[in-house]
């Protein structure tokens, strides 16, 4: 089952069968003060380089979030949003998924964009579908439905995907395929929930095997709280991607991160040749020599210098 998402020039398909898709994370003020507020004073320069580099280290789709701390986000987060997705569009031209808690922020975020992105997100809360559904099946863009409902969040594997297949077939009510649901199991933080990862891995697979939707998650939320968290974060993905996930909100800009991606593509059969990962580590072997020769020079300019010195004492 595939999820199509598009930009004017640009079609990425989310599937089974394809490589695997990384939804760049970084537009998002949630957690960066500086951002938050630069946005809020209506500079968005941040914006414009987080954007450019996402696609410059291989991020395939934007998250595009402008929750600002705000009294009033219904007032508030529409008009940064609308700002957010013009300036994304006017400097890149990959597919967006728009992303926000309030109804306005995505409609607003949806009639700004151009082609088809996705809405970031419904969940299983009867008033979030009522309020989600009809603006999805109106606009005819994908889902994330996030496997949560109006009594948390569940650790047994099983309601959770109770709770997505009941997303998928409240869907369906509106006219919405279900390859246009892009289910999310929820990463939950491994420090504090010890079966965390296992849990995922075990909704992915039943949500494959029984319902045939696409899944997501964001993945850094695995590594909340510990150290080195690119090296959970590289870990995680490549397991979930074991276990059937086709793509995820993260950070491309960690090379573990991509690294491991392109390795677990190559080893599902979705890298044809693998020449992405070829691609991938010949770029990062010729970086380590340019570091490894910048290296070799600065050493050899002491050297002389010491020489010198010794000399001329």
């Amino acid at each position: 089952m595939e999820t199509i998402v598009k930009s004017p020039t640009q079609t990425v398909i989310i599937g089974p069968n394809q490589p695997f898709v990384i939804i760049g994370e970084r537009i998002n003020p949630t957690g960066r003060k500086r951002l938050a507020a630069e946005m809020q004073a209506g500079d968005f320069s941040r914006v414009v380089a987080d954007a450019l580099a996402q696609v410059a280290a291989g991020a395939h789709i934007l998250d595009i979030n402008a929750g600002v701390p705000s009294a009033i986000p219904q007032k508030i987060e529409p008009e940064l949003m609308v700002r957010a997705v013009e300036t994304v569009q006017a400097i890149t031209d990959i597919p967006l998924c728009i992303d926000s808690s309030v109804v306005p922020a995505l409609i607003a975020g949806l009639k700004a964009a151009k082609g088809r992105p996705i809405v970031n997100s419904v969940t299983g809360e009867e008033e979030r579908m009522e309020a989600i559904f009809p603006v999805v099946a109106e606009y005819k863009v994908p889902v994330i439905a996030i496997s949560n409902d109006e009594t948390g969040i569940s650790y047994d594997a099983k309601e959770r995907f109770t709770i997505a297949k009941r997303i998928v077939d409240r869907a369906a009510t509106y006219g919405i395929p279900p390859e246009d649901v892009i289910i999310d199991p929820l990463a939950m933080p491994v420090g504090a929930v010890d079966n965390a990862g296992r849990t995922l891995f075990t909704i992915v697979r039943m949500i494959r095997e029984e319902l045939g939707c696409n899944t997501m998650c964001g993945a850094s939320n695995i590594s909340f709280g510990m150290p080195n968290r690119p090296l959970l974060n590289a870990t995680f993905i490549a397991m979930a991607i074991a276990a059937g996930m086709t793509c995820a909100i993260t950070n491309p800009l960690e090379k573990e991160i991509r690294h491991s991606i392109y390795a677990a593509d190559a080893l599902n059969g979705n890298d044809e040749s693998s020449m992405r990962y070829l691609s991938a580590m010949r770029e990062a072997e010729s970086a380590g020599a340019e570091s490894s020769g910048a290296g070799d020079r600065r050493a050899e300019r002491d050297a002389r210098r010491s020489v010198r010195r010794s000399r001329a004492g």
